[in-house]
């Protein structure tokens, strides 16, 4: 067994280990996973500790301090997962058997897969007597992502940011390989989009339903607002990110993303229905209420709209977006959550590093920034350490975008274990290149 496949079989092992614990959140219960981790990190060498808000739901820091003076590189990853349904399965989501060439089960993509890469690439290191040679290699491993983070990533930059302050950051949110216009494509996730979703209220007059014409229904009133945000979108806000990519796809947009976005279109339409809400606000209304009684006309009626803006982008802008859709009158706006999104650079040593790495392991493929429409713990990090330059990445070859997005809170969620190892291999490689042989 060569390298390659020694770290495969390490990385899959570590990840079958994982899978077995149930940390489905809510309740997470991430301890035993991440005591497990804690365990072997601690026996190589790093500085372990367990640091958290409630006893069963701690989050792992490990430290291995370099030689010199340098950059410290953070290896960021989540273990607590969604809930899965075992009868929907054709495996049981916490065997983390291994089938067809596939490692199943909940949080095989998201995320555990990326923990185990990365704590076995480290772990591979150090066991060969590597230290950095330059620097500090953090490895932190959190608990409630799924739920938002404040037990996770929120807490522990409130409660200890000396101990995951970090200067080069590499997480979820990209990675898969993407086939496109005869060729393939690697994603680095650097920017999040924000959060600010609202309400919107229509006001009438409640009657006896009987009689629909005595009162005045403010159901009927939010019609017209639902009609106007099927029939379009706001106009397009491009921002570093999105642009990098439409360049790295060859659609120069020269200051017309919607143009360049009609031939990604005509090439791809799959990839173009991806890529469409990176470019700009999108509105997607999710929850109405009306009338507490059937046979009541409602005086009031409430919708509710998830709105997403460009990182860098905040309030002013997203009401400008709204009113350019749905005008200014016959309903009133209260935003219920706002958080702004944010964003690192598009250029820098990690993403030159990230670059070099796949010319070499996958010739000819290409790599381009992306925008995450969601988000994950990165906005955190890059929120309270401004100068972090904090990336989604983990590398899959073997299995494309396509085929690993459907899988991802979803039913027989599963890793080629190819990947698995590509990954960890990566992990590796990059954590020497940034810190020193």
């Amino acid at each position: 067994m060569n390298a390659v496949e020694t770290l495969q079989q390490s990385a899959t092992e570590l990840l079958q280990r994982l899978i077995r614990c149930n940390t489905v959140n809510p309740p997470g219960a991430e301890r035993a996973a991440l005591q497990m981790l804690g365990s072997e990190l601690r026996d190589a060498g790093f500085e372990v500790d367990l640091l958290g808000a409630e006893p069963e739901r701690p989050n792992l820091v490990a430290r291995l301090r370099g030689i010199a003076d340098g950059p410290t590189l953070c290896l960021l990853s989540h273990v607590d997962t969604v809930l899965a349904t075992a009868e929907d399965w054709t495996h049981d989501p916490w065997s983390g058997d291994l089938a067809g060439g596939f490692l199943w089960g909940r949080g095989a993509l998201d995320m555990k897969s990326q923990t185990a890469a990365e704590i076995a690439a480290v772990l591979s290191l150090v066991r060969e007597g590597w230290r950095p040679a330059r620097g500090d290699l953090l490895v932190v491993t959190l608990a409630d992502e799924e739920t938002g983070g404040a037990l996770g990533a929120q807490w522990i930059c409130e409660h200890h940011p000396d101990k995951v302050r970090c200067d080069f950051l590499l997480n979820e949110g990209a990675g898969a390989v993407i086939p496109y216009d005869g060729g393939r494509y690697y994603g680095v996730c650097v920017a999040e989009k924000g959060v600010f979703r609202f309400r919107l209220t229509t006001d009438g007059v409640a009657g006896h339903a009987s009689i629909p014409k005595i009162g005045d229904n403010a159901l009927l009133k939010m019609a017209p607002l639902l009609a106007a945000m099927d029939a379009r979108q706001p106009g397009f806000d491009l921002t570093d990110g999105p642009r990098a990519l439409l360049e790295g796809l060859g659609l120069e947009p020269n200051g017309d993303p919607a143009a360049a976005l009609g031939r990604l279109r005509e090439r791809d339409a799959g990839l173009a229905l991806l890529v469409e809400p990176l470019l700009g606000v999108t509105l997607a209304p999710t929850r109405i209420s009306a009338s507490a009684k059937i046979n009541v006309i409602p005086s009031s009626a409430v919708l509710s709209v998830d709105c997403r803006i460009p990182p860098g982008l905040g309030e002013e802008h997203a009401l400008a977006r709204i009113r350019e859709v749905l005008g200014e009158d016959g309903y009133r706006l209260d935003f219920t959550e706002k958080v702004r999104g944010n964003q690192s650079p598009v250029n820098s040593p990690l993403m030159d590093a990230i670059t070099a790495w796949i010319a070499e392991h996958d010739p000819g493929a290409q790599v381009v920034p992306t925008v995450l429409p969601g988000f994950t713990d990165s906005r955190t990090f890059r929120d309270h350490f401004p100068d972090c330059v904090a990336y989604g990445f983990f590398p899959q070859r073997h299995t494309s975008l396509y085929e690993t997005s459907p899988l991802i809170h979803s039913a027989d969620e599963r890793i080629d274990v190819r990947d698995l190892g590509f990954a960890a291999s990566f992990f590796r490689d990059i954590t020497k290149e940034i810190l020193g042989a």
